[in-house]
């Protein structure tokens, strides 16, 4: 099957700038009025305080966090950003593992997660900018600005709106909560759930996700092509990217036999597809390492790629369950297939749903292994029969993934414009 552009079926989101939208958070979770930016400009709640300037010889120190060490993800995207807008004057530090450390370029620093270096790092920055919760112990020094961006759409319930809570589970991710200063939002839908779920009362700033800004740039075609070749698929062949969340119980209470298993019948998939279709897997990274592939399957184990954005390029339609991917993967326009096979299980024992998956799943849901093979066989009647459906989703949750969210992130923390790259926020 052929792969569509990235805004095929539906009016492309880019025809102009937008400018974030600030959620003010009273002292109710989850509840807030939104307001314009221009409500918004001047308020010591929505936007970094501005400091009297430093010496312009004096360096910005950014710390970066993505997952307690990858180089990925929307601080990437920041950083990338960043170092294209402010070519010196501004030092650049990753958070990392042992096991990552290796995975960045030469020329990034790094220092290692946990460590009294990343603590001393992380008190001396002037920005932080992570996309999950910074759970080491560190303090954050009055005049440093704490951006976290978060990592996805909230489908299942996170955080404090999880039940059962498991004791001391939050403690150490809710002492860096209260570091934030500003949250960013991917869609107007997710504002007012992540505010509630993490109980942030800062403002929360709706800027779309800059990870997914590749998506919609002109190079798009581009990466599409590296990406299918360096993974090795041939020209005409369907890549079919299947990127399932991961289960609580199977990998904390162990109420299985084993803490993964995988659902989806290799031998059926390649006796029926296996002349034309690639297996593209994305495991979660609490499971990335439980995938055993049967010799000769048509899989490409995929997991440990640093970044998604350009696999959701190279794949020609989605296969997911519960995972925030579904979100992301519909600014390329292409299929989404819903493979919940333990829908009631996950609903209604271990996560729980924030929207009725049924209403507003973009493609089909399918319980079996057997159906989901054939749903793939036949995927262009399935996106033809969703086509509406698919158009109402991303009209909820796509409508700020412009290619400019980088853009409308990076103007929260230094002035757009400015060709020095000042910052807006001066340590005093």
């Amino acid at each position: 099957m052929g792969a569509p552009g990235p805004r095929d079926g539906a009016a492309p989101h880019c025809a102009g700038r937008i400018a974030p939208r600030v959620l003010r958070v009273d002292d109710r979770p989850g509840t807030g009025s939104a307001a314009g930016p221009s409500d918004e400009e001047d308020s010591d709640d929505a936007r970094p305080r501005r400091r009297s300037p430093r010496s312009r010889a004096t360096s910005v120190r950014v710390v970066y966090s993505t997952f307690r060490g990858l180089f990925a993800d929307n601080p990437r995207a920041l950083y990338e950003g960043l170092r294209e807008r402010v070519a010196d004057g501004v030092t650049h530090t990753w958070l990392c593992t042992p096991k990552t450390q290796g995975t960045f370029p030469p020329e990034v620093e790094t220092v290692l997660y946990g460590t009294p270096e990343a603590q001393a790092a992380l008190g001396a920055a002037d920005y932080v900018i992570a996309n999950d919760c910074i759970s080491m112990s560190w303090t954050k020094t009055p005049g440093t600005t704490y951006l976290q961006t978060w990592h996805g759409t909230p489908l299942k319930r996170i955080h404090h709106d999880v039940r059962p809570v498991r004791p001391g589970w939050l403690d150490a991710p809710d002492r860096d909560i209260a570091r934030w200063d500003l949250l960013l939002s991917p869609n107007p839908p997710s504002t007012p759930l992540l505010s509630g779920a993490f109980r942030f009362r800062g403002p929360v700033h709706e800027t779309g996700y800059p990870r997914n800004d590749v998506m919609s740039s002109p190079s798009r075609d581009e990466v599409r092509a590296s990406v299918r070749k360096e993974l090795g698929i041939p020209d005409g062949t369907t890549a079919v990217l299947y990127a399932p969340t991961w289960r609580d119980d199977l990998v904390f209470d162990h109420t299985g036999p084993k803490d993964f298993e995988f659902p989806v019948d290799l031998t059926a998939f390649t006796k029926r597809l296996g002349d034309d279709h690639v297996l593209l897997v994305r495991l979660h990274s609490m499971v990335s390492d439980r995938l055993e592939v049967p010799p000769g399957a048509p899989v490409i184990d995929v997991s440990d790629y640093a970044e998604s954005a350009p696999l959701y390029l190279a794949a020609d339609l989605l296969v997911t369950d519960y995972s925030s991917a579904m979100f992301d993967f519909a600014v390329t326009g292409k299929p989404v297939l819903l493979y919940t096979y333990d829908l009631e299980h996950y609903r209604d024992d271990l996560r729980g749903f924030y929207f009725d998956l049924a209403d507003v799943a973009p493609g089909p849901l399918v319980r079996t292994s057997a159906e989901l093979i054939e749903a793939i066989a036949d995927v262009d009647v399935a996106a033809s029969e969703h086509a509406e459906r698919y158009a109402r989703f991303r009209d909820t949750f796509c409508t700020l993934e412009d290619g400019h969210a980088t853009e409308r992130a990076l103007d929260l923390l230094f002035s757009p414009g400015d060709p020095a790259g000042r910052p807006t926020q001066e340590r005093g």
